[in-house]
């Protein structure tokens, strides 16, 4: 019998998220059946919070209108116990009804002016206020009095969003004896006191994380945990001033409440998001995710069934970056019965290859770096496009061309040195003194590196620099000025800014087929490998943003910009400036053997907004030739859409293959899954395993190997949504 902790053991979970008429109707016998057949070792169950599921002593603790002195939480707990589950007890605690607010006026955040801030009909709860370090935390041991649970969630835990600063007496007191200073009036990110707020808010949340752990841990023993719940999006996780780093640190298992569905991002966000939070907390950590059954999109319709396509891509995908499942319906009765049968065969396969779903060791070619502080400090109030979109358009330029990679915290790019062989800065324009270091050390051992746009330009406050902070390794210095915008909603159409090109060198096109053309250049070399693909077209489109650099006299400028001319009409559609000795992509070659690109040209933030085809292949080029002969592994015939991802266990690798294909204009409404393939895939990682066989875990097939050089290749027919290849080393 094991004697972990259930926060190491529990990787299935099932939730029905119980509305307030539930205990009029909730069918026991159906749920306790449903349970063993999809499999599941944990239940999250509605205890308190703004409604009560259970006959709670405080009279303000708002009761679901038909309990009565019913304890049904209580009796989903016990049957739970007597099928051997683990408990975990949700709560939803950051808002109140009218009569509480009667009552604690003070606990609910106002604005400047003292008006209560709301949502819906409910008042939003201060986390500076005593309902969270007083009230809460007795509602918490009430509920250990009476049912022992494992652990606590709570779905809207951290309190108010960063675009509302609250003015409670409670607020401007502590900010006051943290800070010194009166609270900030608004947003304004060239104010060090609206600064120092963000800073603050952070510490606070992850403060309240360890005083709710040490409130559980001393009422129900050292493994009931309170876990909060957290989002697998950054950028809701900074606006909600969830510290992933530091709270990812704190917590024994991530209760992930990642729903997010987005046409940008795809299925392969929920992959990126379990390596992302993988790489900070740690490997051995369980990550359950919140997988609804129900039908997402905007507007949600929280009754309608998902379809099935769209659960078993998401899970998969879910699967490939180490999360587990858990799945979630709203109320407990549903006339749209497709619903209940997603979960069955995905969670009867999770269980059937748990071995190789836990217990393993990432590999990867390429680290793609980020940080809370990048999005925060230089992505500011515009942080979707000037941050995310370069870090999103990068992971959808390696997940299309089949490269593997890990998201790397700023702060970690040391470990990272012997991990990967390429690292990826897209955009990371707040760097700090020591991060930048680290990114040297790691291209003096030999690493290579891509940057872009405006990367260290600006410290880790925010605050700009004078020249790049990474300017003598890349040999690339900011100059004044630059092209384009990052905000083009007003654009003249007659003048779009966005409508610039890249010049490749050297020209081609007096060698190719076409007219004529006087201005077309001799040709004087060979392109770059950067540029294979397009050795048939001289210019690409750009449409991005374009920050003035010099270079040093070692270093290659491949590209450079031509500027903007009119789109429309179309008689006046030519070139005024056909060149321009203006940078968009350089490239220098250190003595250790580092390769370093700057994608001065924003290709990366391009890419995930305009999508052209030709900014993903150059990322995907630059990266190739970055890693040389050590890329661990490569696919072919996955056009575009197949994504890999590699682990390591004792004496086997394990290969991931996810289909990216995304039929649904809405997301959240794929219905169907379209075979991919044939695949065939070359390893390197397994160089010294000559003898090894292969097995896939969906299709059931074992497969042909064979050698090429140091490559061992197979060929799998196809992949429907996701397949999983076991490469048995024999070692």
């Amino acid at each position: 019998m094991t004697t972990e902790p259930w926060y190491r053991t529990a990787k299935r979970w099932g939730q029905t998220n119980l509305v307030e008429i539930d205990p009029s109707r909730y069918d026991a016998t159906w749920w306790r059946e449903h349970w063993k057949k999809t499999r599941i070792q944990g239940v999250i169950v509605n205890a308190g919070g703004i409604v009560a599921y259970y006959p709670s002593r405080f009279p303000l603790h708002h009761r679901a209108h038909t309990l009565g002195e019913r304890d049904l939480y209580g009796e989903i707990v016990k049957d739970a116990r007597e099928a051997g589950l683990k408990v975990i007890a949700r709560m939803d605690s950051n808002r109140v009804a009218e009569d509480f607010y009667r009552i604690h006026p003070d606990w609910i955040c106002v604005d400047a002016t003292g008006k209560p801030y709301r949502q819906a009909d409910k008042y939003v709860t201060c986390i500076n206020s005593p309902y969270y370090w007083e009230y809460l935390p007795e509602v918490m041991r009430e509920i250990i009095e009476r049912s022992k649970p494992d652990g606590f969630a709570d779905n809207s835990w951290a309190g108010i969003p960063r675009k509302n600063i609250c003015h409670c007496r409670y607020c401007a007191k502590q900010f006051r004896a943290h800070a010194g200073i009166d609270l900030p009036t608004g947003a304004d990110w060239s104010d060090e006191r609206y600064r120092r707020w963000i800073r603050w808010n952070y510490k606070r949340r992850t403060d309240l994380w360890e005083f709710n752990n040490s409130v559980t841990m001393k009422a129900g023993g050292k493994d009931c945990r309170w876990m909060g719940m957290i989002s697998g999006d950054v950028l809701n996780n900074s606006n909600r001033f969830i510290d992933l780093k530091s709270i990812l640190l704190r917590t024994e298992i991530v209760m992930l409440d990642h729903q997010r569905r987005n046409a940008v991002d795809g299925f392969t966000d929920n992959t990126e998001a379990g390596k992302r939070l993988h790489e900070v907390g740690g490997w051995d950590k369980l990550i359950p995710e919140s997988m609804p059954q129900y039908q997402l999109g905007s507007p949600a319709f929280r009754l309608a069934s998902m379809p099935a396509a769209e659960v078993r891509l998401w899970s998969s995908s879910g699967f490939a970056g180490g999360i587990q499942p858990w799945w979630h319906h709203i109320g407990s009765l549903h006339e749209d019965r497709r619903q209940y049968k997603s979960a069955k065969p995905i969670f009867s396969w999770h269980e059937e290859n748990e071995d190789i779903l836990v217990n393993r060791k990432p590999l990867a070619d390429v680290g793609v770096v980020w940080s809370q502080d990048n999005h925060d400090f230089h992505g500011q109030d515009k942080a979707n496009d000037r941050t995310m979109n370069p870090y999103r358009g990068v992971i959808r330029a390696l997940d299309r061309a089949g490269i593997t990679y890990l998201p790397i915290h700023a702060d970690d790019i040391t470990a990272a040195v012997g991990r990967v062989g390429v690292l990826i800065l897209p955009n990371m324009g707040a760097l700090s003194d020591e991060q930048a270091a680290a990114v040297k050390v790691f291209a003096r051992v030999g690493g290579s590196v891509i940057a872009t746009s405006e990367t260290s330009l600006y410290d880790g406050a925010g605050d700009q620099r004078k020249d790049f902070a990474l300017a003598d390794l890349f040999g690339v210095h900011r100059k004044s000025g630059s092209h384009g915008g990052q905000d083009l909603a007003n654009a003249d159409i007659e003048t779009s800014a966005r409508h610039t090109y890249v010049r490749l060198s050297p020209e081609l096109r007096t060698g190719l087929y076409g007219p004529s053309d006087a201005t077309a250049p001799a040709v004087e070399g060979e392109r770059h490998p950067l540029f294979a693909g397009l050795e048939d077209t001289d210019t690409i489109p750009f449409g991005g943003f374009l920050p003035i650099v010099s270079v040093n006299d070692d270093v290659s400028v491949l590209a450079t910009f031509v500027p903007d001319f009119p789109i429309y009409p179309p008689e006046t559609s030519w070139m005024r400036q056909p060149r321009s000795d203006l940078p968009v992509i350089t490239v220098r070659q250190s003595d250790t053997g580092s390769k370093l690109i700057w994608l001065v040209g924003d290709l990366d933030r391009c890419f995930a907004r305009d999508e052209h085809p030709e900014h993903a292949l150059i990322i995907a080029n630059a990266t190739r030739w970055a890693l040389g002969d050590k890329s661990l592994v490569s696919i072919e015939g996955g056009h575009g859409v197949i994504s890999s991802t590699l682990y390591e266990q004792e004496g086997r690798y394990i290969l991931h293959l996810n289909n990216r294909l995304i039929t649904a204009k809405v997301p959240g409404r794929q219905s169907d899954l379209i075979p991919i393939g044939p695949i065939t895939i070359r390893l390197r990682a397994a160089r010294a395993a000559p003898n090894a066989t292969a097995t896939t875990r969906v299709g059931g097939e074992n497969l042909d190997i064979r050698l090429d050089g140091d490559e061992l290749v197979m060929t799998i027919p196809s992949v429907l949504d996701h397949e999983v290849i076991v490469l048995q080393t024999n070692r």
